[in-house]
């Protein structure tokens, strides 16, 4: 049942990497709909040992079937469940963030991620936050919003989608957004005109590199002696952070608590993009503390 709700990105490399083995603990914080975790304690077979969280109230629900075998489940932010785990001393073998927007996310018009389909300026991963896009897009000005777009997007014409959004808006869905954005951009690129832009906000609404960057540092602290801990970005800006966060931990110091699994970050093979196009982006990069 969990798999088929959303398929969980390089599975296969992640069992690789995390190595569970029966009795080890497991700390997923971003657990979505149970995929890597399911595969997890199949290894395990220790759901008392198992924590998952996830700040979307719809996978929150999708994981009562491991709530009702022993397994704890937090409603939080990654940032939130690091803060409560570490402050209650607890610690783990292995760890999972699997950054990024779920599938499901961009295939419910009504959660507002997707531009191809009609729905509400929302894009808040947390239901309970109060940014919404529709605050960002109808109220920042238009230095903030060209701000947002170069900044997350890596949009070079953030500048004039910013005055476009500003001299249309008000904005009350995600295609009209989308339609206004389209306007201003070159013809003629593969990828849809709105992506970049949408990414920005997405990102602007959820905190997501503030929350990464704030985070990092606890997941470092909540490795038992050996565990590991795996991070799967799909953007350059998230992998950018997490590499940093990596090297800064590691290094070829003789004292350094943690050495790197992967020299470089970890790609899906050609097999698994065909039949998981979100996997194209993923990137896992994976570490050990010593």
């Amino acid at each position: 049942m969990h798999q088929t709700i959303h398929k969980p990105v390089l599975l296969g490399t992640v069992l690789t990497y995390l190595a569970p083995e029966r009795g080890n603990s497991y700390l997923d914080l971003t657990a979505g709909y149970g995929g890597h975790a399911q595969a997890v304690l199949e290894r395990t077979q220790a759901p008392s040992l198992m924590t998952l969280v996830d700040r979307d109230e719809t996978a929150v629900n999708a994981l009562t079937s491991f709530e009702s075998q022993g397994a704890t489940v937090l409603h939080a932010s990654f940032e939130e469940a690091s803060v409560t785990l570490l402050s209650g001393g607890k610690r783990f073998d292995m760890i999972l963030a699997d950054l990024g927007v779920s599938s499901l996310h961009l295939d419910t018009s009504s959660r507002g991620f997707a531009f191809r389909t009609t729905g509400p300026l929302d894009m808040r991963m947390d239901q309970r936050a109060e940014l919404t896009a529709a605050t960002v897009v109808n109220t920042y000005n238009q230095a903030e919003l060209e701000g947002i777009l170069r900044r997350y997007g890596e949009e070079p014409r953030a500048r004039t989608i910013a005055a476009a959004i500003v001299s249309h808006r008000p904005f009350a869905t995600t295609t009209e957004l989308a339609e206004a954005i389209a306007k201003v951009m070159p013809r003629g690129s593969k990828v849809h005109p709105a992506t970049r832009s949408f990414q920005a906000i997405r990102i602007a609404v959820n905190d997501e590199l503030g929350q990464l960057e704030r985070s990092l540092p606890m997941w470092f602290q909540l490795l038992k002696p050996g565990g590991r801990l795996g991070v799967i970005s799909f953007h350059s800006l998230e992998d950018r952070i997490v590499k940093q966060a990596f090297a800064d931990m590691t290094g070829d110091r003789y004292d350094a608590d943690y050495h790197l699994l992967t020299k470089h970050p970890v790609v899906a093979d050609d097999t698994e993009t065909v039949s998981n196009p979100r996997a194209r982006s993923a990137k896992l990069r994976v570490l050990q503390r010593k």
